[in-house]
């Protein structure tokens, strides 16, 4: 039985990869992808909302 071969697209540029142990950069396609979406989480570029709630502040955090 031979192994199911997987394909996923690069979630940097969208590109078709094969998602495999020989991919040393997966789900990216490249170690250029990587570091660009490595860069975009240091620079805050990507946010998870959360709601505020008032309750939860004290002094300490104004």
């Amino acid at each position: 039985m031979s192994a199911k071969i997987t394909f996923v697209n690069c979630p940097q540029c969208n590109q078709s990869i094969e998602y495999s142990l020989s991919n040393a950069f997966r789900p990216f396609c490249s170690e250029r992808c990587r570091l660009i979406d490595l860069g975009q989480w240091a620079n805050e570029g990507y946010k998870i909302p959360v709601e505020i709630n008032l309750e939860d502040l004290n002094e300490d955090s104004i």
